[in-house]
């Protein structure tokens, strides 16, 4: 079992002075200076050069300022880690509703960047559990948007935005009890149709077996290999399996799949379960062969750890030069996150297995929260959040693969990707925007907003200090 850390925390009082700081950094840039944040991490993989550009200092933002175990709250400086936060709250036997998956990832950066996790089949994205945003707009102004306050309209745009209507400052939000321990069950499935259609009743009914189902993911190991994992809290484990140090998460699935008795782990482990490896991306640095595993220590086994190692191989062009002197087809990196509707997963699941081949693909399911989206006031162009459209009442599946495939000969650089995205458009679903993107400006208008994002720039950002989101998601700006 991993040890807890101790967050970082700060008051109220600190808060407010960091605020008043932050304000006068930004009020000292020049008029026609471009404005971007100075942050030591990041998991967006849309890599650019480094910028010469001042830097607003945001590590103020990084705290934990209380947790409220009555009201089941938190307030929390928008860079904040989700370590940080789950370290906080799980004193108090709580939980965010959302936590995904990789431990750097900031709160901030999952509200106006998205995120997803396998109790999103119940509470939707991160975004949806935020009550409250102190947000530093393009303008300079911070301004306090709340779902039916005058600032109505950012905190329901905000979602998708990625920086460049402004950044959050603080948050607050939800939060659920949690119980020690988790007990998994690996249910497999021979086909991506019978795993989509039991994906569709387990998340409607939220029981299987006669168990309740807090948490469900997936893995697809191969065409006629899946695997739905469900997971409930429960008081007591007989067991708790470790996956920080020799042991893998991942290969575990295919171990303890039904009929056995499934795995335990803590409820701090199984949130973390996946960052250890990256999901199954530590391979590509020999994290995984026993005898480097070994030597490994397991404060690196994280995946800003592996990220930076991305960052340095984009960097130096390593692995297309490898490629090169093996006499290989250069790497495409494929590094993407779609979703479509549960009808059409085993659709896009045949596409990926016969146009592109890679494995494993991780599988989650999310609808937008109970009750999101039903009154008219509640709604912005005829949707709760609608730089990422969504529908009220539907399942997605988010599908992730993140890797290097091989470039078709004759097909170009970004050929694999590219067709991913005409996939997805023709499947009506979307595509998460940390990493490449290849729209035209149309096409990525028309499928995140533009009419409702132009509104809100021309309030929040009228001097475009800020990118606009083409810029910065296929631009790369």
């Amino acid at each position: 079992m991993s040890a807890i850390r101790q967050p970082s925390t700060s008051s109220p009082a600190e808060h407010a002075n960091a605020v008043r700081e932050l304000r006068q950094a930004y009020a000292r840039l020049p008029e026609n200076a471009p404005v971007r944040l100075a942050k030591p991490t990041s998991n967006l993989f849309r890599f650019r050069e480094p910028s010469s550009a001042p830097g607003l200092d945001v590590g103020a933002f990084g705290s934990v300022i209380s947790v409220d175990p009555d009201s089941r709250t938190a307030e929390v400086g928008g860079m904040t880690t989700y370590e940080d936060l789950v370290a906080a709250t799980l004193r108090h036997g709580l939980m965010p509703l959302v936590v995904p998956q990789l431990r750097t990832i900031t709160l901030g950066g999952a509200v106006t960047g998205m995120g997803i996790e396998s109790s999103s089949f119940r509470n939707g994205l991160p975004h949806e559990s935020v009550e409250e945003m102190e947000i530093l707009t393009g303008a300079g102004d911070v301004v306090v948007a709340r779902r039916d306050n005058e600032h109505g309209d950012l905190f329901r745009g905000f979602p998708n935005s990625y920086g460049t209507l402004g950044y959050s400052l603080r948050l607050r939000i939800g939060l659920e009890p949690v119980k020690p321990y988790v007990h998994l069950r690996h249910l497999r499935f021979s086909s991506g149709e019978a795993a989509m259609a039991a994906l569709g009743e387990i998340c409607a009914d939220r029981v299987h077996g006669g168990e309740a189902v807090d948490f469900v993911d997936g893995v697809a190991f191969a065409r006629d290999e899946l695997y739905l994992t469900l997971a409930s809290f429960t008081d007591r484990a007989p067991w708790t399996s470790d996956y920080t140090g020799s042991d893998i998460y991942y290969t575990s699935i295919r171990r303890y799949a039904a009929p056995g008795p499934g795995d335990y782990l803590t409820v701090h482990d199984y949130l973390w379960r996946w960052d250890t490896d990256w999901f199954w991306c530590s391979r590509a640095f020999g994290v995984q062969n026993p005898v480097v595993r070994r030597f490994w220590p397991r404060s690196l086994k994280r995946s800003d750890v592996y990220r930076r190692l991305v960052a340095l191989d984009r960097r130096t062009d390593f692995s297309r030069l490898l490629a090169y002197y093996r006499g290989a087809p250069p790497p495409e990196p494929l590094i993407q996150d779609i979703e479509v509707e549960v009808g059409r997963g085993a659709e896009f699941l045949d596409f990926f297995h016969d146009e592109v081949g890679m494995t494993p693909v991780w599988m989650c399911p999310l609808r937008l929260r109970e009750g999101a989206g039903t009154g008219g006031a509640d709604r912005a162009d005829g949707h709760t959040w609608p730089l990422y459209p969504l529908e009220p009442d539907r399942l997605y599946v988010n599908f992730g693969f993140w890797g290097m495939v091989p470039v078709r000969p004759g097909g170009g650089r970004n050929y694999h990707n590219r067709l991913i995205e005409d996939e997805v458009s023709r499947l009506g679903g979307h595509k998460s925007l940390y990493s490449d993107a290849f729209y035209d400006e149309d096409d990525f208008w028309r499928l995140y907003n533009g009419d409702a994002y132009r509104k809100l720039k021309a309030v929040y950002d009228p001097g475009e200090r800020l990118l606009d989101l083409y810029a910065k998601c296929v631009g790369n700006g």
